[in-house]
C-alpha cells in the first residue's frame, strides 16, 4: 500500500515543500530512505521504528520504501521523521488513509515516541503543502503566528494516532499568542554610563537615526557598556519586520519568545573568533543564517573589532550596503536578510593604551598588523566614529545623574517619526535618489562638505553618510520641523565632528 504525507525542509530562511511517499509491500523486510538524504534523514528509520514499538503499534516484516520527493533537493535533519512514521502506519494499514486526508506534518521523534521541535519549524509549517499542520508542542505557538496553515501541536506519537484513529480527530487547533511589546531585553540602563557625553550623544544619533557607529577607546573607557544599551533605545519591531526576524531565528535554531514572535530588536554579539561562514551563514545544503542575519531589524555588536580575522570584516561590506547575503554554494543558493546596525568597539593598539600614550608597549610592526586588519571600505562604512575617553574620576564618583534610557528613547522616538514622514524607518536607509529631497542643503552647509571633500576628509560615500547624519543631528535639536528643512552648517559640522578620520582610528605602522 502507498501512503503520501505533506512536508518541508529547510533552506536559508525558507521552507521547501516535500512530499513523504511510503510504500509497503513485498520483498526483503526491511526501510529504505531514498529522494537524496543526508545522514541523519537516514537515521529516521532506527528513530520511527523505536518509537512505534514503545507507542504499542506494530513493526511489520515487511519490505517498507520511503521516497523524500523531489528527489534532486537535499534533505537534512530530522524533521521527517514523524511524516515517515504516519506514512508507515498509513501503508501498513494500521490508520485509515481517509484519517490524514489533507494533513501535514514536521517533528522529529524520540525513541520514546515523544515529538520533538526542530530548526527552522516556523519556515517548514509555512511551506508544507497541506491545509492542517501537525508540529511538536515547543514549537506550535510561533508556527501558529506566522504559518498561513490550521496548525495543531501534539505531544507524542501515541496520543496523536489514537486521536486519528477515533474518527480523524487531530491534536487541539493552537491559538497563537498576541505578543507582548512592553517586554524588552534586560541589557541595563544608560543611566548607568557616566561621565561620557560625547559617546553617549553618539548612541543617540545611532539609535535616532539608525547609524553605524565605531567607538574607539582604551579599556575600561565603557565601550562595551555603552553599545550593549543601544537595543533599549530602539523602538519595537514593526510587524512586517517581526515576522521576518521571527523565521530567521527559527531558520538559525534560536530560542522563540512564549508568544512565538519576536517583537524587539535583537542584539547578537559573537566572539571574534567566529568563522566567515558563522557570521555570514551558509555551510552545509540549508543554507543557515548566521550572526548577521540572526540580528537583522537589530544589532550586531563586534567587540574587539581588531582581532577579527581581516576576512572575516570585509565579508560584511556588501550586506551592509545592500541589506541581504546571497549565499551560493555548488547546487544551491539562497538570499538572506541582513538589513542591521553594525556596532563595534576596538582598542587603539593592541595593548590598548594608544600610540599618542607613552605608555604604549606595542611595536610598530605590531600597530601595522592592527591597523591592516580594518580595510579603509570597511572603515568607510560606519556613520559615526568616535574616540571614547577615560571618563572623569570625580564625575564618576560625585557626578550627576544621567539620563535613563527611558528618557533618552522618548527623543529617538520623536526622531523615528520624522524619519517615517520621510518614508523610512530610520534617517540611515533614505535612498539615494531621496537625498536632495530630505537633505537639501544651506550655502554655508555646502561649502563645509566641499572644503571636506576637497581636503581627503570625506569620500563619496562618506559624503552620503554625513549628509544623513546630519539630518538625525538637526532633527534632534528641532523635531518640530518640517522633515524636509535645509541642513544648516552647525548640523553639518556636528555630524563631521562625530565621525573622526579613518587615519587616527588606529595607530599606523
Amino acid at each position: 500500500m502507498l501512503a503520501k504525507v505533506p512536508s518541508a525542509v529547510v533552506t536559508g530562511v525558507s521552507g521547501t515543500p516535500v512530499l513523504v511517499e511510503v510504500h509497503a509491500g513485498r520483498g526483503l523486510p526491511g526501510l529504505t530512505i531514498v529522494g537524496l538524504p543526508d545522514a541523519s534523514c537516514r537515521e529516521a528509520r532506527d528513530r520511527v521504528r523505536a518509537a512505534l514499538i514503545q507507542s504499542g503499534f506494530d513493526w511489520k516484516d515487511t519490505r517498507v520504501t520511503v521516497n523524500l520527493s523531489p528527489s534532486e533537493v537535499r534533505k537534512q535533519g530530522a524533521g521527517l521523521d514523524l511524516p515517515i512514521a504516519l506514512g508507515y502506519l498509513v501503508a501498513t494499514e494500521q490508520v485509515k488513509p481517509a484519517d490524514l486526508a489533507g494533513v501535514g506534518a514536521v517533528g522529529e521523534l524520540g525513541l520514546d515516541g515523544s515529538i520533538r521541535a526542530v530548526p527552522g519549524l516556523v519556515c517548514l509549517a509555512e511551506a508544507t503543502a497541506a491545509e492542517h499542520v501537525i508540529v511538536p508542542l515547543d514549537g506550535a505557538p510561533a508556527a501558529a503566528r506566522i504559518a498561513p496553515r490550521i496548525v495543531h501541536g501534539a505531544g507524542d506519537l501515541k496520543s496523536l494516532v489514537a486521536g486519528l484513529c477515533a474518527g480523524g480527530r487531530l491534536p487541539a487547533v493552537v491559538e497563537p499568542v498576541v505578543p507582548r511589546h512592553d517586554a524588552r531585553p534586560d541589557l541595563g540602563d544608560l543611566a548607568d554610563v557616566r561621565a561620557q557625553p560625547v559617546a553617549r550623544f553618539a548612541l543617540e544619533l545611532a539609535a535616532a537615526g539608525g547609524h553605524h557607529l565605531l567607538l574607539v577607546g582604551p579599556p575600561g573607557a565603557g565601550k562595551t557598556m555603552l553599545a550593549r544599551r543601544l537595543v533599549g533605545l530602539l523602538p519595537p519591531l514593526d510587524p512586517a519586520t517581526a515576522a521576518v526576524v521571527t523565521r530567521v531565528h527559527s531558520a538559525a535554531g534560536l530560542r522563540l519568545p512564549a508568544c512565538g514572535l519576536v517583537t524587539q530588536p535583537p542584539l547578537r554579539a559573537p566572539h571574534h573568533g567566529a568563522s566567515q561562514v558563522g557570521l555570514i551563514g551558509g555551510g552545509g545544503a540549508t543554507l543557515r543564517p548566521g550572526e548577521v542575519s540572526a540580528s537583522h531589524g537589530g544589532v550586531l555588536f563586534l567587540d574587539e573589532l581588531g582581532e577579527f580575522p581581516p576576512v572575516v570584516l570585509d565579508a560584511l561590506r556588501q550586506p551592509l550596503e545592500e541589506g541581504l547575503i546571497r549565499v551560493a554554494r555548488a547546487g544551491h543558493a539562497t538570499t538572506l536578510p541582513a538589513r542591521f546596525q553594525l556596532v563595534a568597539a576596538m582598542n587603539p593598539c593592541p595593548c590598548g593604551a594608544g600610540r599618542g600614550d607613552a605608555g604604549c608597549r606595542c611595536t610598530s610592526a605590531a600597530r601595522g598588523r592592527y591597523a591592516r586588519r580594518l580595510s579603509g571600505p570597511l572603515l568607510d562604512r560606519f556613520d559615526l566614529r568616535v574616540e571614547v575617553q577615560p571618563p572623569d574620576p570625580l564625575l564618576m564618583l560625585d557626578g550627576p545623574p544621567e539620563e535613563s534610557s527611558d528618557a533618552v528613547r522618548a527623543r529617538v522616538d520623536r526622531v523615528r517619526a520624522l524619519a517615517a514622514e520621510r518614508g523610512v524607518r530610520a534617517n540611515a536607509e533614505i535612498a539615494d535618489h531621496e537625498l536632495e529631497r530630505w537633505t537639501p542643503l544651506t550655502d554655508d552647509a555646502r561649502r563645509d562638505l566641499e572644503s571636506a571633500l576637497r581636503s581627503g576628509l570625506l569620500t563619496g560615500r562618506g559624503l552620503r553618510r554625513i549628509r544623513l547624519l546630519a539630518r538625525t543631528v538637526q532633527d534632534l535639536r528641532d523635531p518640530v520641523a518640517a522633515p524636509d528643512v535645509p541642513l544648516t552648517a552647525a548640523s553639518v559640522m556636528a555630524a563631521l565632528g562625530m565621525r573622526m578620520p579613518m587615519s587616527t582610528v588606529v595607530g599606523a605602522a
